[in-house]
């Protein structure tokens, strides 16, 4: 998928689709990733799982993990471990505010989306805050109502 967006090109690698079941999304960032080559070699190839992946912050630097990228393939030696610490790259401001609300208010740093925007690897990372399980049964409900009045609309629409 490219998007064409403020003149960049952005090519999705993967997302975390469960991520916007699980929380509230109230704020999203993007930071670049520091990555090693083999492991730009399995991004483009599109071995990248998003799923139980958080962020943190640690001596004012920000971390990714538990983000699985496979082995390259035709890597020998010089592959590296699928499940390692990825530093993020954020400016120092925006660092200490998402320090500040990840310590007191109970909020997590999740990773939307994984992208190359003009070659280079970008996380979309949501400060977001756990969903209850009635929020979620809530949500569900809301969305199959949604989608019963569209199709009664176009039925709607159809018959006549």
């Amino acid at each position: 998928m490219v998007e064409q967006q403020k003149g960049r090109k952005e090519r999705v690698v993967a997302q975390n689709r469960k991520a916007r079941h699980d929380y509230h999304i109230e704020e999203t960032y993007e930071a670049g990733l520091v990555l090693k080559g083999t492991e730009v070699k399995s991004l483009r190839a599109g071995k990248v799982n998003l799923k139980d992946s958080y962020a943190k912050v640690e001596n004012s630097e920000l971390f990714l993990y538990n983000m699985h990228i496979s082995p390259y393939d035709k890597g020998n030696v010089f592959n590296h471990d699928p499940l390692r610490t990825r530093k993020l790259l954020l400016h120092r401001r925006q660092i200490n505010r998402l320090q500040g609300y990840t310590q007191e208010r109970g909020f997590t740093l999740v990773p939307l989306r994984l992208y190359f925007s003009n070659g280079k690897a970008k996380v979309e990372l949501a400060l977001a805050k756990g969903k209850k399980a009635y929020d979620k049964r809530k949500d569900m409900a809301e969305r199959d109502a949604r989608r019963e009045m569209d199709r009664a609309f176009k039925e709607k629409q159809i018959r006549y």
